[in-house]
């Protein structure tokens, strides 16, 4: 997030983690497992941190990390915002999940995750399954997102979907002045977990859906269970729609992609979506297109695994926290009016007041 899209190379990552404000990066290998990963912990003020594991056959080791640190920085605003008693951590490994994932890599990374003592519990993320956070478990009580078979919480997929349904409904009710998308047009880029489930709440809204993805047999998939408009992968962000709905990987507003933005409300499932925060939620400010902030707007998974951590998990209740999000995706857009202020840094002014606040209570006096 902001100038951490700066290359690795130009600093140490010491350096890195010193201007991102992060405590701690441990690199995890195994030779013979073939386990290459990277867990970093952002901030414990508020908590133990805690953020999932993504699997990605990252282009370079530099590229890896990068993205350790962006995600692991962005999980600690997401659950200060939800209000959540937690810190910012991720993980991620690298590789082709298709490939390399399997029981004993799980295991062997539960274990990297277990030396850790509690200082980050992991959870789901790309590539990443319920059954993987079951193996995990095996060697680690440090985790969550396990299968309700096993008396955990289950995929939190659907409930970021209902998050970021939430946090659209809210920025369509500012822009057109209700919260019903009946009729909008509504671009769902990355028809993964979260962006299928996403579909399926705008299919009930009668929204006029429109998607994207590179990989054809996810577009296949919903093709077959719901009427949409397929768009090609490289006509997305010219499309004319009225809310575009990133649900991918990060990064993909940016200055190429903001001129070419047709749309008015950009509130979709992705981390990091800004690839320079501050630069390009100007330019999206300038273009009259209302941002839902991501790590506002996407928090309903992280809201579904802490419940579950916390030993007190109930569905109904996760909900009822998670549709929390519309009355704070409406104090952030109002906060950034009054303030003059895009509506990205009015979230994370008050995530970040939230942390100082905390840190504080916890500050001994003397």
């Amino acid at each position: 997030m902001g100038k951490d899209s700066i290359q690795l190379k130009s600093q140490t990552i010491l350096d890195k983690m010193w201007d991102m404000s992060h405590e701690q990066l441990t690199f995890c290998s195994d030779h013979v497992l073939g386990l290459k990963a990277i867990i970093s912990i952002h901030n414990t003020v508020l908590g133990p941190a805690m953020g999932g594991t993504r699997m990605w056959n990252y282009t370079s080791e530099e590229a890896a990390i990068q993205d350790a640190l962006r995600l692991s920085r962005g999980m600690t605003f997401k659950n200060s915002i939800a209000g959540l008693n937690i810190g910012g951590g991720k993980a991620v490994i690298i590789g082709d999940a298709k490939k390399i994932k399997g029981e004993k890599l799980m295991r062997r990374f539960g274990k990297f995750v277990n030396g850790l003592g509690g200082q980050y519990w992991t959870a789901e993320d790309v590539n990443m399954t319920t059954q993987d956070m079951e193996y995990i478990r095996m060697e680690t009580p440090f985790v969550a997102g396990l299968p309700e078979k096993s008396g955990g919480s289950g995929d939190p997929s659907p409930v970021t979907a209902y998050g970021v349904f939430c946090g659209m409904k809210a920025c369509a009710k500012v822009v057109y002045g209700t919260d019903a998308l009946a009729g909008k047009k509504i671009l769902v880029q990355g028809l993964g977990n979260v962006g299928s489930y996403l579909i399926e709440l705008l299919v009930k809204e009668q929204a006029h859906i429109l998607v994207s993805d590179i990989f054809e047999d996810k577009i296949k998939k919903i093709t077959e269970r719901f009427k949409v408009t397929v768009v090609a992968a490289d006509e997305v962000y010219q499309a004319d729609v009225d809310i575009y709905a990133p649900c991918a990987l990060g990064a993909t507003i940016n200055s190429q992609t903001i001129p070419k933005m047709r749309c008015k409300i950009i509130a979709g499932g992705a981390n990091n979506q800004l690839e320079d925060e501050a630069l390009h939620a100007k330019m999206l400010q300038d273009q009259d297109i209302l941002y839902g902030p991501d790590f506002l707007i996407n928090s309903g998974g992280i809201i579904n695994v802490y419940f579950e951590q916390q030993g007190n998990y109930h569905r109904s209740k996760v909900l009822e926290k998670t549709e929390d999000i519309y009355k704070m995706t409406t104090d952030v857009i109002n906060f950034a009016a009054i303030n003059n202020i895009t509506t990205h840094q009015a979230a994370l002014n008050i995530a970040t007041k939230r942390i100082e606040d905390f840190s504080r209570l916890k500050s001994p006096t003397f």
